[in-house]
C-alpha cells in the first residue's frame, strides 16, 4: 500500500473547513481536565461539568484537591461515569500539582518522558495523554481517536482495528514535529468525521471523495 501523503490530507481538510480554535478552554488546567471529562462522552456533557466547577469557584487544582469527593461526583455528574471520572479527575490533579508550574511542564524534560509520566496516572490512557501534551502544554504528540481510525480506514486503507502507538507512530513519523499543526489536523479530523465521514456512511461532501 502507497502511503498517503498526510500533509496533502491536511491541506483538503483545511481548505474544506478553515480553523478549528481546538481544544476549547480559558486555561491549560481547564483544556487537561476537559481531556479527561471528555472520556466515553460527547463534549456537550464534559462541558457542563466543567461548568459546574466554574459556578462553584473550583476550577482550579487545589480547590479541586480540596473538594469533598460528593460535592466533586456531584459537580462533574454530567460527564457520565462520575464516580469512576471523580477518581480519575483526583489522579490527574495530583500529577499537576507534582509537575506544572505556572501552568507549564518542566523544559528540562523531553516528550517522551512527560509521556510515559502522564501514562502512569491512573485511569490515563494514550489518547487522554496525548491530549492533554498537546493541548495543554503544546508539546508535539499526534492525538489518534476513533474519528481518526475511521477516516484512515475507510480513505486511505488502514486496518479499522490498528492499535493506537501503531497509527500514532505513522502520524509521527511523517509529519514536521510541530504542535500547532497536530493541533489542526486532529482537530480537522473531528470535524470531518462528524459532518461528512459519519460512522454510518460517508457524505457526497467529504472532502476526501
Amino acid at each position: 500500500m502507497e502511503k498517503p501523503d498526510l500533509l496533502k490530507i491536511y491541506e483538503l481538510l483545511y481548505k474544506a473547513y478553515g480553523p478549528q480554535h481546538w481544544w476549547p478552554g480559558d486555561t491549560p488546567w481547564e483544556v487537561c481536565i476537559g481531556a479527561v471529562l471528555t472520556q466515553n462522552t460527547n463534549w456537550g456533557n464534559a462541558e457542563k461539568a466543567i461548568s459546574n466547577l466554574k459556578r462553584g469557584g473550583s476550577l482550579c487544582p487545589v480547590k479541586i484537591r480540596g473538594m469533598a469527593l460528593s460535592d466533586l461526583e456531584s459537580a462533574i455528574r454530567p460527564s457520565g461515569y462520575f464516580r469512576l471520572k471523580a477518581q480519575r479527575l483526583l489522579a490527574v490533579t495530583d500529577w499537576w500539582l507534582d509537575n506544572v508550574k505556572n501552568d507549564r511542564l518542566h523544559p528540562s524534560k523531553t516528550l517522551p518522558y512527560w509521556r510515559e509520566s502522564i501514562l502512569n496516572v491512573k485511569g490515563v490512557g494514550p489518547e487522554t495523554a496525548d491530549a492533554i501534551l498537546l493541548y495543554s502544554f503544546k508539546l508535539p504528540t499526534f492525538v489518534i481517536d476513533a474519528y481518526t481510525r475511521r477516516i484512515m480506514a475507510r480513505h486511505f486503507g488502514f486496518k479499522p482495528d490498528i492499535g493506537y502507538h501503531g497509527l500514532r507512530r505513522f502520524f509521527m513519523d511523517n509529519l514536521p514535529h510541530d504542535p500547532a499543526l497536530f493541533n489542526e489536523f486532529h482537530a480537522l479530523f473531528v470535524r470531518t468525521a462528524k459532518e461528512a465521514c459519519q460512522k454510518s456512511a460517508c457524505g457526497s461532501n467529504c472532502p476526501l471523495l
